[in-house]
């Protein structure tokens, strides 16, 4: 598995909160509801977000907001918020008066008309294992994108209330985020790290590596795989992904094994063989410089963690 699809292997959205949003202007809500991530998918009129800077959302087009600070979503970018959205799905004025039987228009519909000028669907990750800590570390705090069809399938699903229901819109959810983010991770806006994959010699060295990460490998030895001299590959990889070939894989190895650590039956030992460490101290050693905790209480916290969404 490559590092992108490592990625967008870990969206799993579980009983997110999907809601159609039906607004007639003026209209603007401050959105402070702590969540990792949230999708503005737009369907009719237009929204203008304010999250480090202003961008423009337009019909067919998907935002994706990194959380948990609080951000604008309004008909203009100058329509100061008169709705708060709160941890909770709790929705008030801004002295605090709840507004949810005043905006609610049905099933997954909320707003202020049901034929407004505006028209979207919200999707929000209410859980933070549910995004991984990488996937939102490598993202801006907004991007926009196109959003297909996928946009309108949505919505029909939306209007059904069926048996398994929230299952299939919580995949549908997942669908729609990975295709707006490997879309976006192929853009020059994208880290250079996932750029440089499409690189011949660079790209293929990475691939190298992220597929057998638990080989002894060295520079000479990458080089000789990728068909170019050491030092050639260690000054284009440098440049195209900003840090040395085994800076990278130190990461990579690292990073696999906090997803390892997840795993109901893994242990320090087990994941230290599967990622290339001669022992579990050296793991240790090197994941608690990385992450600041060891490798078992990353393990402890993360159980914690699944054994929470599973009651949910």
């Amino acid at each position: 598995m490559d590092q992108l699809a490592a990625l967008l292997d870990g969206p799993r959205a579980r009983g997110a909160f999907l809601l159609r949003v039906v607004l007639d202007p003026p209209w603007s809500m401050r959105v402070q509801d702590e969540a990792p991530l949230t999708l503005v998918a737009m369907v009719r009129g237009e929204a203008w977000i304010v999250r480090d800077g202003v961008r423009r959302v337009r019909p067919g087009e998907v935002a994706v907001v990194r959380g948990p600070e609080p951000y604008v979503v309004a008909d203009r970018p100058d329509t100061p918020p008169h709705i708060v959205i709160h941890p909770g799905e709790e929705c008030t004025t801004l002295d605090g008066q709840s507004l949810y039987q005043e905006m609610h228009l049905g099933v997954r519909t909320w707003g202020n008309h049901l034929d407004g000028a505006t028209s979207m669907i919200v999707g929000t990750y209410l859980m933070s294992g549910e995004v991984g800590r990488r996937l939102l570390g490598a993202l801006p705090p907004l991007l926009v994108r196109p959003g297909g069809p996928l946009i309108e399938l949505l919505g029909e699903e939306m209007n059904r209330n069926e048996p398994g229901q929230e299952a299939v819109l919580d995949r549908m959810l997942d669908l729609l985020l990975i295709a707006t983010l490997r879309g976006w991770f192929a853009t020059e806006e994208a880290p250079a790290r996932f750029r440089a994959q499409g690189d011949p010699v660079v790209g293929k060295a990475m691939r190298v590596m992220q597929n057998n990460p638990a080989h002894p490998w060295t520079v000479a030895a990458l080089a000789a795989e990728v068909g170019v001299s050491r030092a050639s590959l260690a000054r284009r990889f440098t440049e195209l992904v900003g840090e040395p070939p085994m800076a990278f894989l130190t990461g990579w190895r690292l990073d696999l094994a906090a997803d390892l650590l997840r795993e109901p039956d893994a242990t320090v030992t087990s994941v230290a063989r599967k990622v290339g460490y001669g022992s579990p101290f050296a793991l240790s050693a090197a994941f608690k410089r990385a992450h600041g905790v060891s490798p078992q209480e990353h393990r402890t916290r993360a159980l914690h963690v699944a054994a929470r969404e599973a009651v949910r």
